[in-house]
């Protein structure tokens, strides 16, 4: 508990300014480099790929998502260069509009 208590600053520090995300940026970012593995309406079309209309995976804290997509995993590739947080951001905001 005390290790979280002194962690939390840090990560504030680290998160991207506090602005909320664009879902609308987000629709234009999602179609060019995440709809290709995950599906225009988010229902997954790669095998492992998380279904974003079921909810899977957004139930964790945007900075976790960011940081997952900024590294890449599995059959991912890395964002990190390609995308900047705040882009990344509207993305997952807009995956979140995805969940029936």
């Amino acid at each position: 508990m005390r290790l979280i208590a002194l962690l939390l600053p840090l990560l504030a520090m680290l998160a991207p300014a506090a602005q909320a995300a664009d879902p609308v940026a987000g629709g234009r970012i999602f179609a060019t480099h995440c709809a290709q593995c995950h599906g225009a309406s988010g229902q997954g079309v790669l095998p492992g790929a998380p279904k974003f209309n079921r909810g899977e995976r957004l139930l964790q804290p945007d900075i976790v998502l960011l940081a997952t997509v900024k590294r890449g995993k599995n059959a991912m590739p890395s964002f990190m260069g390609v995308l900047r947080d705040r882009e990344i951001l509207d993305a997952i905001a807009y995956a979140r509009t995805l969940q029936k």
